[in-house]
């Protein structure tokens, strides 16, 4: 099996719109929750998001570009480009049959879906659609925009696996790089689902926080006073490569993905089973294909929503695996960006790889009262950020429908 280093990072987040943005936010536990400023949300139980702030295409694209692509195409896009040029690239230089994209998204274009539907149905039943309106919504058009926009001819598809699946994708690219299918893949995920349809229906699953008059504080992950989670958009991409591809172009290594693990919890259509058994499945796969033990994890970026159910279970999973008084801190990022579903585990990979860079732990905000079954048991980082050394770090995910991913990325030495 060959190793697989990361050599460079993007991200269009809500909280900062690159890679040192959205890290400065993080570690100085700034909100991105406001008020929704997409659609009307006067009858909607929930008024407020974790919206991206400042995005304009047009300093991005040209104009006939735009019409093509759906935000979520454009957040990836976006960020590929900065990772691109962070990992310092010359594509001229490089055999492009084999560097591929796999990319994660769970929605996908359905800002696009929601807006021509929404026109179609005004109307007199004329089909008037956009010429482009199959390519905007389709969930795989991102990863094949990246490889049509660079020439990339290697793997190309893109994991659909709810809110696991950026991690999936990650994981996936990690192990087709391993196994001598590609020497580089551009992985990631991108999510813009702050739309009416996406709003209403998690309202209607009573899935989302309604504190609309403290939506700041409105996102607590393990607070013993959460009520769901607030709704966030982005995305985050990731170069993977082989170590000798890497060496041989001289490239800046900034860390080393080593396990992934995927499981399922075969349990329920929405819900996270009671005591965790497909997380704790997924933790104990990434450990053992890593090589370590659980004692051996110093930071975990815990999925973590603010959901009543959904938090409880995966605090079960982590005493489970690493049993009371862990090594490890714990944190849930998601209090400051919101959940961006099926891109949610790229930023948050993009938190842990910047954890082990700067050896600094990203805060959990808001949270006053953990559970106090589980207050004593870990190294909950709460408020503020926290140095201390960071060899490995855990990266957790999981999807409706059972999904989950688990990922473990290490400090790089030769």
């Amino acid at each position: 099996m060959r190793r697989v280093v990361i050599t460079g990072l993007g991200a269009v987040t809500p909280i900062g719109n690159n890679v040192a943005q959205y890290w400065h936010s993080l570690i100085n536990g700034i909100s991105g929750a406001s008020l929704i400023t997409k659609f009307d949300t006067s009858k909607f139980k929930t008024k407020f998001a974790c919206e991206v702030k400042n995005f304009d295409p047009q300093n991005i694209f040209e104009k006939n570009e735009i019409r093509k692509y759906d935000l979520f195409t454009q957040y990836a896009l976006a960020v590929t480009d900065e990772a691109i040029k962070n990992a310092n690239l010359n594509f001229a230089t490089l055999n492009k049959d084999r560097i591929g994209v796999i990319w994660g998204s769970g929605d996908g274009g359905v800002t696009t879906f929601e807006e021509q539907f929404g026109e179609f149905k005004m109307g007199d039943g004329t089909p008037r659609f956009n010429p482009f309106f199959i390519p905007k919504r389709i969930i795989n058009i991102a990863s094949g925009v990246i490889s049509i926009k660079y020439g990339l001819r290697g793997i190309n598809y893109t994991t659909a696996s709810a809110c696991s699946a950026s991690n999936t994708a990650i994981i996936d690219a990690f192990n087709y790089i391993r196994w001598n299918k590609a020497d580089m893949i551009i992985t990631g995920g991108s999510e813009a689902s702050i739309t009416q349809t996406s709003i209403g229906g998690f309202n209607a699953s009573k899935a989302l926080s309604t504190l609309n008059d403290n939506f700041s504080k409105a996102s607590k992950p393990f607070d013993s006073t959460r009520d769901g989670f607030v709704l966030g958009e982005g995305a985050g991409a990731i170069i993977l490569e082989c170590y000798e591809h890497a060496i041989k172009r001289n490239a800046v290594i900034l860390a080393e993905i080593v396990g992934g693990g995927l499981a399922a919890d075969a349990y329920h259509l929405t819900g996270t089973h009671p005591e965790g058994e497909g997380a704790i499945l997924g933790m104990t796969l990434a450990l053992e294909e890593a090589g370590i033990n659980s004692s051996e994890i110093d930071y975990i970026n815990a999925h973590a929503t603010s959901t009543p159910t959904g938090d409880l279970s995966e605090l079960k999973a982590m005493e489970k695996v690493f049993g009371i008084k862990p090594n490890a801190n714990i944190s849930a990022t998601k209090s400051m960006t919101g959940h961006l579903l099926g891109a949610a585990g790229a930023i948050e990979a993009i938190a842990c790889i910047k954890a082990i860079q700067e050896n600094m732990i990203p805060p959990t905000i808001n949270t006053q009262q953990v559970e106090p079954n589980f207050a004593d048991k870990f190294n909950f980082t709460l408020g503020k950020s926290q140095q201390r050394n960071v060899t490995y770090a855990m990266s957790n995910t999981f999807g409706f429908g059972g999904h989950i991913a688990s990922s473990i990325f290490k400090k790089f030495d030769e």
